[in-house]
């Protein structure tokens, strides 16, 4: 089946909706939802997947972008989220989306803040997380080892460093994804390719074992979806569709710096965050050219918001921690655009930053299943283990998880050939569908121009027909990062608006 998502699809598998009882109903689509849509559907089982905004609308699109090895559990005695963190790590870079995923260079400079008993701790977790990708048979030609580097080295992978007193930095490496929400629709439309109905716009109003009453958020009109078993994927909304779970999210916040804000910053950076012995600001550069620092874990209390907002407070944190260990200082001047998601932990005493990032399954008294916690690297076993309980618990009669070897849409083997090279830039992003976006620059010239941050009016109109996008929004704030910046979204206004009836 096609895996392309656009308006006209979603118009017709709506008003088939009605009239199916479906083997699963999953309820939200970040990554964990769509991963559950996939499992399920490459099962051989019916699928409808709902969500009450747009594909990565919530937690998914605010990410680190990091596929991280689970290095910080390993810190806590959690072995086993660790090493799950590594295998799925292992499992994004070798099988199912080696074109969204690379490993990244991280270091830690060894400013004269940082110890050298500091140092030897942090290189002996390094060095047991380079354990955790052996483990995970991760080879290290896809993510090289930990290594002690010179202060010239350090300066010449991260120019802004301050030269006083650094003594080098340690190297190590991890996964990082050129964008979260790209994997999201991959997962949701590679569901589709395998016979999912994905439903954006489609508000869960009530959820029961047996399916749901779901307001089409485009018309208002109601209607119920019938279904042998139910998914609440919702992530930090869980609780609104199931008042017996208890949540208590935390915020995690991230800048967002120009190109030209940290020139010569080739590699990420691990800054000790004062005060603490195991937690790091990060620097992330992005393949635009950007840099995310972030981020906070702070818990958040009161309604749960659908677009979380960054504080000042914040902000000014995180500049302090990324300025110990700059030559020149940024000020707030300097901070582009913010970002602030939050992280769907189940309540518990103690500090958010210490709860455990381990995914729990909850199933109610009607028989929905929600799956809550657990991280984005781990979301295919988030959801492998949401799609077993329904199995067992509905009786579907599916055999076991096909996901961990199957291939996201992009990531087939070979690109396509054709004549002239498909850009580096593009072929990161759509992988073996670049030559298929390029194809419509070709047809239309006027589609190859360049917006901010280098995404080009041919991504935007591919978005449309292929990616689910309904409106500006979609294009600007999750099928491209543009909006992360307020000046570059204005900018690049009229292109989505064009996008959308092209």
């Amino acid at each position: 089946m096609n895996s392309s998502l656009n308006a006209a699809r979603r118009s017709r598998e709506l008003a088939e909706a009605g009239d199916l009882v479906v083997d699963v109903l999953v309820v939200g689509l970040g990554a964990t939802g769509a991963g559950a849509a996939l499992d399920a559907a490459s099962r051989g089982l019916s699928v409808a997947a709902i969500d009450a905004h747009d594909l990565a609308f919530g937690t998914s699109r605010w990410s680190s972008k990091m596929i991280h090895g689970g290095l910080r559990y390993l810190a806590r005695g959690q072995v086993k989220v660790a090493h799950e963190s590594a295998v799925e790590r292992g499992l994004l870079l070798r099988h199912t989306a080696p074109h969204l995923v690379r490993a990244q260079p991280y270091l830690l400079p060894l400013t004269p803040a940082v110890s050298g008993g500091q140092a030897a701790t942090v290189m002996t977790g390094y060095r047991l997380g380079d354990g955790l990708r052996m483990a995970a048979r991760t080879p290290r030609r896809l993510l090289p080892g930990p290594s002690r580097i010179s202060a010239g080295r350090a300066l010449s992978l991260a120019a802004p460093l301050s030269p006083d007193g650094l003594r080098g930095a340690l190297l190590s490496w991890d996964g990082r994804l050129v964008d979260d929400a790209r994997l999201v629709v991959a997962l949701a439309r590679t569901a589709a390719s395998r016979g999912a109905r994905i439903l954006t716009r489609c508000r869960a109003l009530e959820l029961a074992g047996d399916g749901a009453r779901v307001r089409d958020e485009l018309t208002g009109s109601t209607f119920a979806i019938r279904a042998r078993t139910v998914v609440n994927a919702t992530g930090v909304w869980a609780a609104q569709l199931d008042p017996d779970i208890r949540m208590r999210p935390s915020r995690g916040t991230h800048l967002v710096l120009r190109p030209e804000t940290l020139p010569g910053l080739r590699a990420g950076l691990h800054v000790p965050i004062p005060g603490e012995s195991n937690r790091f600001a990060l620097v992330l550069p992005q393949p635009d050219g950007r840099v995310y620092v972030g981020l906070t874990d702070e818990p958040v209390e009161g309604p749960v918001p659908d677009v979380p907002q960054a504080p000042e407070e914040d902000v000014a944190f995180l500049l302090d921690v990324l300025n110990s260990v700059l030559d020149v200082p940024l000020g707030r001047r300097d901070v582009a655009g913010t970002y602030a998601g939050l992280r769907p932990l189940l309540a518990a005493g103690g500090r958010t930053a210490d709860l455990s990032r381990e995914h729990a399954l909850l199933t109610s008294r009607s028989g929905v299943v929600t799956v809550v916690g657990g991280k984005l690297t781990t979301y295919r076993r988030m959801a492998e283990d949401a799609v077993d309980r329904v199995v067992a618990l509905g009786r579907l009669g599916a055999g076991g998880s096909r996901t961990a070897r199957l291939p996201l849409v992009g990531a087939g083997a070979g690109a396509v050939q054709e004549a002239g090279a498909v850009p580096d830039r593009l072929r990161a992003r759509y992988g073996s569908e670049a030559g298929a976006v390029r194809a419509l620059m070709a047809e239309d010239p006027a589609l190859a121009e360049p917006l901010p941050t280098g995404v080009t009016r041919a991504e935007l109109v591919w978005a449309v027909r292929h990616e689910g996008a309904l409106d500006v929004d979609d294009l600007l704030d999750r099928r491209t990062r543009i909006g992360l910046v307020p000046g570059d979204r204005a900018a690049a206004l009229p292109a989505a608006r064009a996008a959308l009836a092209y």
